[in-house]
Order: C-alpha cells, then structure tokens, then sequence
C-alpha cells in the first residue's frame, strides 16, 4: 500500500479492478488497525471520527461496488466512504469532477470581492489591483494545476470570478466590456493560467530547480 506521511496523519492508497475492491477494503483495514495497534503502544490514540475514505473511479463503475465493500473496519470502528475528502485545501470527489472545489473558491473569492467594492471608492486602482491579486488571484492560482483538461463549463466560475476582479479593479459597470482590461492587467484567462503552471513546473524540472 502506497502512503504519504504528514505531520500529524498519514494518506494511504491502492488501486484495484473493479473485481478486487473488497479485498483492497480488507487490506486497507488492515493497514489502519496496524497503525491503530502501533498508536496504542506508544500511548497514542487514532481518531476514527477523522479517518476517512474515499474510492474513486468513473460514475458507472462506482455504483457497481456493493456498499459493504467500499466500508474500512478499523478494531471496532466501521468507517463509511466519504462523498468529499479535503487534501492541503483542495477538495476531490470521488469521480474526480473537482465542481465542489471549484464552487468553493468561486464562493470565497466572490466573498473578497465583495469586501473589497465596499472600499474601492478610497483604495484606487493601483491599490485595488494590489488587493485583488493577494486575495482573490492567489486562490485562482493555488493548486489548479488539479484542474487540467477540465471542461469550459466547470471553470466557468473560476473564469467569472476573474471578470468581476477586472469589474472591480477598474470600476467598470457590469455590461462592460472587459477584454482590454484583462490584457492591460496582463491577467491570462483561468483555462491558460493552468496551462502556464504546467508549463511552469516541466521548465523547472527540466532545468533541476524542481523538487526532486
């Protein structure tokens, strides 16, 4: 079983075909009282209320696992699969559609946006420019590289976020155009700003200024 160890927990992994899903369920349950038992003697206790699980796959092939299959026994614990598990502030779902990320950061950053107009008349646009990439930018960009090879569709929200930050920096009203806003903003639509972290991240690998 494949495993990342953080600082107070620990994410486990295993994939399987559709035919061996109750025997990966019993091998991670197995996995889990291990780590349970090694806690215990060490006068450590492990959460169950905070263990989750999730399986993911296409929609088809998720309706065809039996529910009992996709439960993880941990001692006495039964722990049922989560419809959404968060990873360093970003949220999947079982068949990877990441809409619930995206509606969050939607949410929040519109959140933002809305702090910000309230004060805008008194701000300027340098400084208005200034506060909108710190608060609204920064989670546009925060880990999207999750999101590649989404359909328009789903980064639609992302992408209406950005129009209202181009609105607000430059107090546009809402039927404005905002087409030359955005370029002398230099600020690339959600979609290529994806694509340049991509591209970003194969430079850096290339040229060994990357992790390892």
């Amino acid at each position: 079983i494949r495993h990342h160890s953080f600082a107070d927990d620990m994410q486990s992994l295993k994939h399987a075909k559709l035919s061996e899903v109750a025997v990966v369920a019993a091998e991670l349950g197995t996995c889990a009282s291990a780590v349970n038992n090694w806690c215990a003697s060490k006068r450590l206790q492990l959460n169950t209320k905070k263990t989750e699980v999730m399986w993911f796959g296409s929609a088809t092939n998720l309706s065809r696992i039996p529910a009992d299959d996709k439960r993880i026994q941990v001692g006495n614990d039964i722990i049922e699969p989560s419809s959404l598990v968060r990873d360093l502030g970003v949220f999947f779902d079982p068949e990877l559609t990441m809409k619930s990320h995206i509606a969050r950061i939607a949410r929040t950053c519109f959140f933002h946006l809305r702090c910000l107009r309230a004060m805008r008349s008194r701000l300027g646009q340098e400084v208005t420019a200034r506060l909108v990439s710190a608060f609204v930018l920064s989670r546009l960009d925060y880990c999207n590289a999750v999101l590649a090879e989404l359909p328009a569709s789903t980064l639609a929200p992302l992408q209406r976020v950005l129009h209202a930050a181009a609105r607000l920096v430059y107090d546009l009203k809402p039927r404005d155009h905002i087409t030359s806003s955005l370029r002398t903003l230099h600020w690339l639509p959600v979609k290529e700003r994806i694509v340049y972290k991509l591209c970003l991240l194969v430079l850096l690998a290339l040229n060994g200024r990357a992790p390892t």
